[in-house]
C-alpha cells in the first residue's frame, strides 16, 4: 500500500494534476512494483501565501505513506526516479521538489474492513 500527497501552489499545479499525477504513479510502478491501477493521490494545493518556502513558486512536497517493508535500494530508486524522470518531465529543478517517505506498520492501517497486516495484496511490499 502506498498513497502520496502532493502540495504545492494551486496557481502553478492546479491545472496540472493529471500530469503530477501520472509522472508520480509511473516511478512507484517501476521502482515499488505497483500495480498500475493502484493510484491513491491527495492534492492538497494551496494559495500563494499558504505556502512559505525558499524556492521558486513551482515547489512540490510529495509524501508517500506506505507500509513498513522496502528496501533502503527501493527507497534509493523512487528517490533517483524522482529526480531523474518525474522532475525533468514537470519542467522542474531538484531544487523544486523534495520527497518524503513515512512508513507504517500494517496492523496500522484499516483498509476495506479489516487491518493492513490481515489485508490479502495482489503484490510485494518487500521490493
Amino acid at each position: 500500500m502506498a498513497q502520496v500527497k502532493i502540495y504545492g501552489r494551486r496557481s502553478v499545479w492546479g491545472e496540472r494534476r493529471t500530469e503530477v499525477s501520472d509522472a508520480l504513479h509511473d516511478a512507484l510502478v517501476r521502482t515499488w512494483q505497483l500495480p498500475p491501477d493502484k493510484r491513491f493521490h491527495r492534492f492538497l494545493l494551496l494559495d500563494d501565501d499558504d505556502l512559505v518556502a525558499p524556492r521558486s513558486d513551482a515547489y512540490l512536497v510529495v509524501e508517500v505513506v506506505c507500509f513498513t517493508g522496502r528496501t533502503r535500494e527501493a527507497k534509493r530508486a523512487l528517490i533517483a526516479a524522482l529526480y531523474d524522470d518525474v522532475v525533468p518531465a514537470l519542467g522542474l529543478t531538484p531544487d523544486d521538489v523534495e520527497l518524503v517517505i513515512l512508513e507504517s506498520p500494517r496492523e496500522n492501517w484499516g483498509i476495506r474492513g479489516v487491518s493492513g497486516d490481515e489485508l490479502a495484496l495482489s503484490y510485494r511490499v518487500d521490493v
